[in-house]
């Protein structure tokens, strides 16, 4: 075979008082890293606090110069079905079809008329896969164009096109230790100070990712309100 794979499970835990570390959904994920330089990613995530619990699949490919190329998305909210969405990029333009009891049957497409920085499909993996794409000097902060199937802030709607701006910093390397391993690492902020076009201001979101090209997350935490922690705990390759 001339791909390869990359697959672990992340555990999402809570820094809530009240539930301190105590795990609150969890995320399966594998890459396929093709032998024609394209990328595949197949996530599973179910988050179980705060209700109602979030049960996302999601099929994510880019191509050969890290470019979105098409993703698919089923979603289920409160265990009852929220939609299920396909989304294809093409040269200046996003498209989608999408299915759920709250919109109907739905054909959207979009023009593009600046490049954009990828597509953000809520996983956490996802998150932290990319801002690997990116190239950054310790102490760079950027605003990244991103096109999301939901802007909120758990994706928990129904598939539409969504497009968002939305500030990274790169903080540096680092190397930290999680139940995965130890490795060297990059260490990155999300800022969102509500003008992302997301659902309102969002807490400052710290990642950190394997420093490859596999950008892999390692760890993630976000505070405020939300005061939620993201960590991995299974990797093969």
């Amino acid at each position: 075979m001339k791909h390869r794979t990359v697959e672990g499970t992340i555990a999402y835990t809570s820094k809530k008082p009240e539930m301190l570390d105590v795990q609150r959904g969890v995320e399966h994920f594998r890459f396929t890293r093709h032998g024609d330089g394209k990328v595949t990613l197949r996530a599973y995530c179910e988050i179980e606090e705060p209700a109602p619990s979030v049960q996302r699949d999601i099929v994510y490919s880019l191509d050969e110069n890290k470019k979105p190329m098409d993703c698919h998305i089923r979603l289920t909210v409160g265990d009852e079905f929220m939609g299920s969405g396909w989304f294809r990029f093409g040269p200046g333009f996003v498209e989608c079809e999408s299915y759920g009891p709250a919109i109907g049957r739905l054909s959207q497409r979009m023009e593009l008329p600046d490049a954009i920085d990828g597509m953000g499909t809520h996983p956490v993996v996802a998150d932290g896969y990319l801002l690997s794409l990116q190239d950054w000097t310790p102490g760079q902060r950027r605003t990244l164009n991103l096109i999301l199937p939901s802007p909120d802030h758990r994706g928990a709607s129904p598939p539409m096109i969504a497009p968002v701006s939305i500030d990274a910093l790169y903080v540096g390397p680092e190397e930290i230790t999680v139940k995965a391993g130890t490795f060297a690492a990059r260490h990155f902020q999300f800022i969102d100070d509500g003008g992302s076009g997301m659902a309102g201001q969002h807490p400052a979101y710290d990642v950190w990712i394997t420093d490859d090209e596999d950008g892999v997350m390692l760890q993630g935490g976000v505070g405020g309100y939300m005061q939620t922690w993201y960590e991995l705990v299974s990797l093969k390759r």
